[in-house]
């Protein structure tokens, strides 16, 4: 083999082992952040922000989606700033999942962008529920320390 080939042949194996499948370990399916109790309690009772949502949007959310990461986009640190009103509509209405830029951006953006979340996983379809069921219940989020998020890194 010459030269020249072995080099395509180089070049090809480089370039095929930096195609990513949608499924890899880069982009996972992701895993519940919730116990399987926590789950059940969500989707069969009340959602309460600490215990049900809180968790899942520090964990696979808020580590993109701050003030200090995204200046001026979506964060959701904290009531007030998830709350707000931007360009593209109101990140998160009360009682109304379907027009939450939180809610239809996970099922959209999230599941379609080939780069989203650009780090960790992907909001599982319990989690997902879970979020869209707090957001049609009123999206009940505590001020002070209970209601701001940790920003894990």
């Amino acid at each position: 083999m010459n030269i020249r080939h072995l080099s395509s042949l180089l070049c090809l194996l480089v370039l095929a082992s930096c195609a990513t499948p949608p499924d890899s370990e880069t982009k996972p399916l992701g895993e519940n952040v919730l116990s399987r109790d926590a789950i059940h309690a969500a989707k069969h009772g009340p959602v309460d922000f600490v215990a049900h949502v809180k968790p899942v949007l520090e964990a696979k959310c808020v580590m993109c989606h701050n003030r200090q990461a995204l200046p001026g986009h979506m964060s959701l640190a904290s009531r007030s700033e998830a709350q707000r009103t931007k360009t593209l509509g109101t990140y998160i209405v009360p009682g109304h999942p379907e027009t939450s830029l939180l809610v239809a951006n996970v099922k959209t953006v999230h599941q379609n962008v080939s780069v989203m979340p650009a780090v960790g996983e992907r909001l599982t379809n319990d989690e997902y529920a879970i979020i869209n069921k707090w957001v049609k219940e009123g999206a009940a989020w505590p001020a002070g320390k209970a209601g701001t998020l940790e920003i894990i890194r």
